[in-house]
């Protein structure tokens, strides 16, 4: 139990305002209910959550230690009650989660508790898989990242055999990626392979396609795919055979024909134009591709899983199927 004398500029406030800002890892769901379970009381009674406090009053939360903890990225987790999570797979060792458009994979500066890694950790939490207090350092952990206006699959872990190797996978190419994106333009030849050496401009985050290679630059090939044209769209498949930022924004752009939506890369008329502000992308397919022995996870070599339904695929190309 801690307790909070109401002071000079506390005063005046709601009950449930000052709790939400003194314990700002309380997540507003059990804020109410710890109100309402008398779990917060003022001068040691029950208080209405509207209730509006008095100059020393005292406020006393029988709740966790961990919620007075300071906010930072590593107990995010703990301001989510209700994670929202598509699950794609999920056993004893790993999630693969299809992460909407708009969500970060980690916090980009600052805190922020809604993020993909603190929603797992929460699910996690939640389900009693995880305690980050009976760990010496482990955390649930992504493997892969993807930009936060593109969608797809993303690799979890939930303990550390399986985030080594996951991780050995991924760096030794044995995890295969395949994207579906809706371009502008029809890609000539229909399909091909883009080999070039790209740049990266940490300080304005653009990636830059180099002639030649030189210091800083490293070698990006993708193999894409065009499946099907529509008016002034082609759907296309990409095949990622490096991982490199932005790659597929960047190397459909110099090929011309730049991803719909995209704004960094792409055409912004032309954006306008279908009323899309982020890049139609998404890593729908994920193969297994273990050519060395993957110990506890040798049961997922092989394994494909594919998502069933990309929304922007829906809207442009309503005949296709997956």
């Amino acid at each position: 139990m801690k307790e909070f004398t109401v002071r000079k500029n506390d005063a005046g406030q709601r009950l449930d305002r000052f709790v939400g800002k003194t314990v700002p890892l309380l997540p507003s769901s059990l804020l109410q209910k710890y109100i309402r379970l008398k779990r917060i009381k003022v001068n040691g009674k029950g208080f209405p959550r509207d209730g509006k406090l008095r100059e020393n009053d005292l406020v006393q939360m029988y709740i966790n230690d961990e919620f007075f903890e300071k906010p930072n990225e590593n107990n995010a987790f703990l301001k989510i009650s209700s994670p929202r999570l598509d699950v794609v797979y999920e056993d004893e060792n790993i999630l693969l989660l299809n992460k909407e458009a708009g969500v970060l994979c980690h916090p980009d500066g600052g805190w922020s508790y809604d993020s993909l890694i603190a929603r797992v950790q929460a699910y996690l939490y939640l389900k009693r898989e995880w305690n980050p207090r009976e760990e010496n350092s482990f955390t649930p952990s992504l493997c892969n990242r993807i930009d936060r206006n593109t969608q797809g699959i993303v690799i979890a872990a939930k303990n550390a055999e399986a985030l080594r190797i996951i991780n050995e996978k991924i760096r030794d190419r044995e995890i295969d990626k395949e994207y579906l994106t809706v371009v502008h333009g029809r890609p000539n030849p229909p399909a091909g392979r883009i080999e070039s050496q790209l740049f990266k401009d940490a300080e304005r985050n653009l990636v830059l396609i180099k002639k030649n290679r030189e210091p800083g630059t490293r070698t990006a090939v993708t193999e894409y795919e065009t499946l099907t044209s529509r008016g002034d769209l082609s759907l296309v498949r990409c095949r990622l055979l490096t991982g490199r930022t932005h790659q597929i924004r960047v190397q459909m752009a110099s090929i011309h024909t730049p991803l719909l939506g995209d704004g960094k890369y792409g055409r912004d008329t032309l954006n306008r134009k279908f009323r899309e502000s982020g890049q139609l992308l998404c890593s729908y397919r994920l193969t297994m591709d273990f050519r060395t022995d993957a110990g506890p996870l040798n049961y997922l070599k092989g394994r494909t899983f594919t998502l069933d339904k990309i929304d922007f695929v829906e809207k442009y190309f309503p005949d296709f199927r997956i």
